[in-house]
């Protein structure tokens, strides 16, 4: 293996990229194979090479992470699905030296519509001119009708201010379900964001000044995702959005992405995520923790590097009576969050990453 394959297979959070790890650009050419076999079949390669490159470069702060994590946020884009850039679907974003993978309202709507089960997704923001309601209880009903001007919407000017956001999915049965937000509770969702406060702290412009309306209806479109039968996939993108909206880092290695075993724990009644593997990783560092601690976080690392049902079932068969009350509780929410993920595998990585990256 050459030594710049070493440096990639060895790419960590936190690290600052070596001089003679490959750049970003020539890294997309080298790999496109990797690419290929994390993208589902109806995408292209050639077309993900591409629009990843603009996206790399329409953002001149990329240059300064590890390009290691932005191919890695690339091959975890492919594995969703979602285009970077342009299109809206999913945006790669600097995060201190390391690249985080964000993905867009637009990407959201897609994978609800690519899990089988939601036929429609949509949303729209609401102005102070339109008419609207909603009634919930037994028979929850929403009714948006937009100022209009000889049977047309009228302007953005003679609609007014926007009083808030509201989101609809359809299901395959033809039956609906909505969730609706005021502009205030979209503002409390923004002002708690980790992104906004740093924004505002030193200065500078955030999503949410220059794109209010596409943040806005991202944050309704979340809401009403999380409410909805998850795929693999879109349950990944909210948890990855989550992780971005807590100020974390995703903590995505190229090896992790290709392998798919980034996955973070999910709480199976409310979709939170209660632990990132960056954070299972800071609780397996820590020196003082217990015996059985330190087992549940190595038995939740070889649950987070299952690379298939038989070999996630093994691991925790093997481990379940070793733990009980809220130790087994992680572990069972690891193991379902880990099978969800491997439900649409994707191919392992090539033996360019070694024995250590199979």
């Amino acid at each position: 293996m050459s030594q710049t394959l070493r440096n990639i297979q060895k790419s960590r959070q936190g690290s600052s990229a070596p001089s003679n790890v490959v750049p970003f650009p020539a890294m997309l050419e080298q790999f496109k194979g990797e690419i290929a076999r994390a993208l589902p079949k109806h995408l292209s390669p050639d077309r993900m090479v591409r629009i990843a490159l603009t996206a790399f470069r329409m953002n001149p702060k990329l240059a300064q992470t590890d390009p290691r994590s932005v191919f890695a946020a690339v091959i975890q884009s492919s594995q969703l699905g979602l285009e970077v850039g342009l299109m809206g679907e999913a945006h790669l974003v600097p995060f201190g030296s390391q690249c985080q993978l964000i993905p867009g309202y637009q990407g959201l709507m897609k994978l609800a519509r690519n899990s089988g089960i939601v036929q429609d997704i949509y949303g729209h923001e609401v102005r102070i001119n339109d008419k609207f309601d909603i009634v919930l209880g037994l028979n929850r009903t929403l009714v948006h009708e937009p100022l209009k001007k000889s049977g047309f919407p009228s302007s953005d000017e003679e609609r007014g201010t926007i009083v808030g956001f509201y989101a609809v999915a359809v299901f395959k049965d033809g039956t609906r379900t909505f969730h609706a937000m005021s502009k205030e509770q979209i503002e409390q969702v923004r002002d708690n964001s980790r992104g906004y406060q740093m924004a505002k702290k030193y200065g500078k412009e955030s999503p949410w000044d220059t794109h209010f309306i596409p943040m806005g209806l991202k944050t309704v479109i979340r809401r009403l995702c999380n409410l909805l039968p998850k795929s693999a996939e879109l349950a990944m993108a909210l948890a990855m959005d989550d992780v971005n909206e807590r100020g974390e880092t995703q903590n995505i290695g190229i090896a992790e992405a290709i392998e798919g075993s980034w996955a973070p724990i999910i709480d199976d009644e409310t979709g939170e995520v209660i632990s990132t593997p960056s954070e299972q990783g800071a609780k397996g560092a820590n020196p003082e923790r217990s015996a059985s601690g330190k087992l549940l976080q190595d038995t939740l690392a070889s649950i987070g590097k299952a690379v298939s049902t038989d070999e996630l079932d093994e691991v925790y068969v093997r481990a379940e009576g070793s733990f009980e009350g809220a130790e087994l509780e992680q572990l069972l929410r690891a193991y379902r969050s880990r099978k969800t993920a491997l439900a649409n595998p994707s191919s392992a990585g090539s033996d360019i990453f070694g024995e250590e990256g199979k």
